[in-house]
C-alpha cells in the first residue's frame, strides 16, 4: 500500500509517521473537528467551502489552529500536488483536515493542538456497486444527537451514535446503511451523508436545523436549481421515506448514490429514480468527471 505524504503539524511527513499523543483530547474524549473534501481528475472540488465549514466548526468550538483559513486552503491543495503520482493508480483522492485541541487534562488549557492534512484513495468499493442497485437504507433506533446538545452543523469526532446505528443496521443488512431520525421522529442524517426523497418531482430533505451542512449537499441543490427541479426542505418522517418516488444520498465520495429500499420496503419501481440519474448526470458534466463510470473502474472490491 503506498504511503501517502502529509502534512502534520507544519511537517511534511509519511502518512505512517503520523502519530497522535495518547493523551490528546481529539483521541481521548473527541476533542477534535474535521472536514473531508476530495478531488476530481486530480482537481480539488469545493476546497473553499470545505475549509469554511470547518473553521465554522472551529469557531463554534473554540479552536485555534494557528493556521488562517487561506494557509489551510494552501497545505490542502500541496498535498493533493505532493500526491499526484499516485493518483493514476487510483483514480482520485479523499483529502481530510482535522485539528484537535491536543495534549491536556482540561479543555481550557490544553494545547498546543494537533493539525494534519492527509490524502488518501476513494474507497470506490464501498458504493460502485450501488449507483446501478440502490443502496438499502435502514431507520435504527440509535437517534441523532439533539441540536440543544451539540449542534449538527459542526463536524466533529464525536460520533458513538453513528458507531451504534451502523451496528444496528448490520444486524438487518451488513450492506445497509442507516438513517437516523431526531428526538421527535423526523429524519435526520446518515452516519456521513445527508438524505433525500423525491415525491411528485419535488427532491425534499431535512433542513439544517438538524443535520450537517454538507458541501455535497449544496452541490444537489445548486444542481437541482440549475435542473429547474424543485428542492424544500422540511421536516421528513419514515413514512415519507417509504412512499417517496425514489430516493438518494449525497456524500463526498460517491456524490448521488441512489436508494431503492429503506428498512425492507421497495421505494418506488426498486430502480434509481430519473432525477437521481439526472444530478448524477449534471454531476458529471460539471466536474468533468463520470462519477460512475470512474468508480466502477477503480472498485477494488
Amino acid at each position: 500500500m503506498a504511503d501517502y505524504t502529509a502534512y502534520f503539524n507544519g511537517d511534511w511527513v509519511p502518512f505512517s509517521q503520523v502519530k497522535i499523543d495518547p493523551m490528546d483530547r481529539g483521541f481521548m474524549v473527541g476533542d477534535v473537528v474535521f472536514d473531508v473534501a476530495r478531488t476530481f481528475d486530480g482537481k480539488s472540488f469545493r476546497m473553499e467551502e470545505h475549509v469554511d465549514r470547518l473553521y465554522r466548526s472551529l469557531k463554534f468550538v473554540r479552536l485555534d489552529p494557528g493556521l488562517s483559513p487561506e494557509e489551510m486552503i494552501d497545505i490542502s491543495e500541496e498535498a493533493i500536488r505532493r500526491n499526484e503520482a499516485l493518483r493514476p493508480q487510483v483514480g482520485d483522492f479523499t483529502l481530510w483536515q482535522f485539528v484537535t485541541r491536543g495534549p491536556g487534562r482540561w479543555t481550557h488549557t490544553a494545547g498546543p493542538p494537533t493539525v494534519c492534512v492527509k490524502v488518501s484513495a476513494i474507497d470506490f468499493g464501498r458504493f460502485a456497486r450501488f449507483y446501478s442497485s440502490g443502496v438499502h437504507g435502514v431507520i435504527p433506533r440509535t437517534r441523532s444527537y439533539p441540536a440543544e446538545a451539540l449542534d449538527p452543523k459542526v463536524k466533529h469526532y464525536s460520533r458513538m451514535n453513528f458507531n451504534l446505528a451502523e451496528l444496528e443496521v448490520a444486524d438487518i443488512d451488513p450492506e445497509a446503511w442507516p438513517v437516523l431520525t431526531d428526538t421527535d421522529g423526523n429524519l435526520t442524517e446518515g452516519s456521513g451523508y445527508n438524505a433525500f426523497v423525491v415525491t411528485d418531482g419535488v427532491i425534499r430533505t431535512p433542513s439544517d436545523r438538524s443535520v450537517l451542512q454538507g458541501v455535497s449537499r449544496g452541490m444537489v441543490i445548486d444542481l437541482a436549481r440549475q435542473l429547474n427541479i424543485p428542492v424544500v426542505e422540511e421536516d421528513l418522517q419514515p413514512y415519507d421515506l417509504y412512499t417517496a418516488d425514489e430516493a438518494f444520498f449525497s456524500s463526498t465520495s460517491p456524490c448521488v448514490l441512489p436508494v431503492t429500499r429503506a428498512d425492507k420496503r421497495q421505494i418506488g419501481d426498486g430502480k434509481p429514480g430519473p432525477i437521481t440519474m439526472q444530478l448524477q448526470a449534471a454531476w458529471s458534466e460539471t466536474v468533468g468527471v463520470d462519477i460512475v463510470d470512474q468508480a466502477l473502474r477503480f472498485d477494488r472490491g
